[in-house]
């Protein structure tokens, strides 16, 4: 009977650290919780058309994740629309102020993304700059409506 109750606490400790790891992963990548840097600086970009891209989207640099946007809004002077993004603070410094910012899409219908591209510039980004080059949304119905309009040309 002490084997038995043995064995069931063991299996028992052994679920509770699995759901743990499970919760740990989940929040980490959703990039939420735990080990997720909190040292950040602010840069802006205005896009023409963001497309499908939403708040907590990814912000990358040759494919590594190097931030996040945190907001999404219409700029009222010119009507583009205004992303804010956090990016890590150990960019901070490092990257050139003409930096290109371009909408990208993860797969054919995947979901959209920041891609950074930095310049050459020896003037750099800092908490509160803001992207000029900047490249819109690739948004795949309207490839396809001018596609069938050529066609039908």
């Amino acid at each position: 009977m002490k084997r038995n109750r043995f064995l069931e606490l063991g299996v028992g400790l052994f679920m509770l650290a699995g759901i743990l790891g499970l919760v740990f992963l989940g929040l980490r990548v959703s990039g939420l919780g735990v080990g997720v840097p909190n040292d950040t600086f602010t840069v802006t970009a205005n896009f023409a058309n963001i497309g499908g891209l939403r708040q907590n989207a990814k912000v990358t640099m040759s494919g590594v994740r190097v931030g996040k946007v945190t907001s999404i809004q219409l700029d009222p002077k010119w009507f583009d629309a205004k992303v804010t993004m956090e990016i890590d603070a150990d960019y901070d410094g490092k990257l050139s102020d003409d930096t290109a910012a371009a909408i990208l899409t993860s797969g054919l219908l995947g979901e959209q993304y920041i891609g950074l591209t930095p310049g050459g510039s020896p003037d750099m980004l800092h908490d509160g700059s803001v992207i000029h080059d900047t490249q819109q949304a690739l948004v795949l119905e309207e490839l396809i409506q001018q596609f069938v309009s050529n066609m039908a040309k």
